[in-house]
């Protein structure tokens, strides 16, 4: 369920803005991005895991907060993320 380190590692060299980044909108989403989908394919074989449902609908508010921080801030930065990312909106 958790994300490997290789794995988070490699999400931030994708999503990085700067050289020593690893703080951005940009990353802390796609790492939200990562856990929801884990997450989402935990619940689809343990249906009745209600604890893990309640985390993955506050992983799904934070990463929607992050994205309307970035809108407001940058929205280039946002649809260019939300692009990548393949997020509805």
């Amino acid at each position: 369920m958790s994300i490997t380190a290789e794995r988070r590692t490699t999400l931030i060299g994708d999503y990085k803005t700067g050289e020593a980044d690893t703080g951005s909108p940009e990353v802390q989403v796609a790492l939200l991005s990562e856990r929801i989908t884990n997450l989402t394919e935990h619940l689809k074989t343990h249906a009745k895991d209600f604890h893990s449902r309640r985390g993955l609908l506050m992983l799904v508010g934070r990463r929607r907060r992050l994205l309307d921080y970035l809108k407001r801030k940058d929205e280039g930065r946002y649809t260019g993320l939300i692009g990548r990312l393949g997020l509805r909106r």
